[in-house]
């Protein structure tokens, strides 16, 4: 496994920890991670987004999408009913938690699951205040109408 040292943007950038901190946990993780269950990561639009995540066997009451801190947490616990016999359980339904770090002003607009599927649906909503915004340059003119003469005044 390669390691990086992020030592020089440390020292050469001011405000840019969180962005170094998410590449540290990035790098750090295992490639053995779990990969259960399988998920997909689309835009759907220039601000919108889609995570779609195969939780074939659970119900919408065995699935819970939460956002906590900046964090989209989506887990799934089925109750156990140990009634059926298999001869081959091939699909997994056992409990899982898949979390997924949010980007500043992203939020969660909707989940839907259908066929198997559980849909995130997320926007990126900039405020008002933080969007680039054109600032009109008075001329010489409006700036002259605006000083009061001190010959008049005096």
């Amino acid at each position: 496994m390669r390691t990086y040292d992020f030592a020089p943007l440390y020292r050469a950038t001011v405000g840019f920890d969180q962005i170094a901190d998410l590449m540290d946990r990035a790098l750090a993780s295992d490639s053995n991670a779990n990969t259960y269950p399988p998920y997909n990561i689309e835009k759907t639009d220039d601000d919108a987004y889609r995570i779609s995540i195969a939780v074939a066997g659970f119900s919408d009451a065995d699935l819970a999408v939460e956002v906590k801190e900046k964090k989209l947490i989506v887990s799934a616990k089925k109750a156990e009913s140990e009634k059926n016999t298999y001869l081959h359980r091939g699909i997994a339904t056992r409990a899982f938690e898949r979390r997924f770090d949010l980007a500043d002003h992203v939020v969660v607009t909707g989940a839907s699951h259908v066929d198997g599927m559980l849909h995130i649906d997320l926007v990126k909503e900039v405020p008002e205040a933080l969007k680039p915004r054109q600032i009109d340059i008075a001329g010489q003119k409006a700036i002259e109408t605006d000083v009061v003469d001190a010959k008049a005044v005096n």
